[in-house]
């Protein structure tokens, strides 16, 4: 971002069935990297590889959906974009099955993703949503799914990572001390 490196090369490997944290204090690279493997930002050096045919869910930090549409025209939209034949369908079984309220969470479960990236995804929620978002994590995750999601919570991400990614000043660092 301009004259800053926002992050160093590295290489991550989300595995299907696999939860990373991605953790470390504001301005680490945390947002930067996730928007990268996500292709919504394009890197100034390097590659950003997928496998083929790895269809990516992603749930940017700040709200992607339209607030003069309902949950359901917000998702039927979205489902339409992920070419879904039967975009009613698609947005009923999010909302009936997952017990979720039109949020990006449910925008980015359309079709079905191999990996998911979350942007620090519980920053506003209560904590039954919270819980909601967790189990479908979750869920997804023991369907084969890569999940890989930002947090500051150290708490969070033990408890639902199996592996933890510490960033500070856009490089991978040891976890411990890192938000002293």
């Amino acid at each position: 971002f301009g004259t800053r490196r926002a992050l160093a090369p590295l290489d991550v490997e989300l595995r299907r069935g696999e939860t990373i944290a991605l953790v470390g204090p504001n301005g680490a690279g945390k947002s930067t990297l996730i928007s990268l493997l996500a292709r919504a930002l394009a890197p100034s050096a390097g590659t950003v590889d997928w496998a083929d045919g790895i269809h990516v869910g992603w749930v940017p930090q700040l709200p992607a959906h339209y607030g003069l549409l309902t949950a359901r025209e917000n998702l039927e939209l979205f489902a339409r974009l992920e070419g879904a034949s039967d975009a009613r369908a698609a947005a009923r079984e999010l909302l009936d099955g997952f017990d979720l309220h039109g949020d990006d969470l449910a925008i980015s479960l359309l079709g079905r993703p191999d990996a998911l990236l979350l942007d620090e995804p519980t920053a506003s929620l209560d904590p039954g949503q919270r819980r909601r978002l967790w189990e479908t994590a979750s869920a997804l995750s023991d369907a084969g799914a890569g999940v890989l999601f930002a947090t500051q919570q150290l708490e969070e991400a033990e408890a639902h990572a199996g592996r933890i990614l510490a960033l500070r000043d856009g490089e991978i660092v040891p976890a411990e001390g890192l938000f002293e």
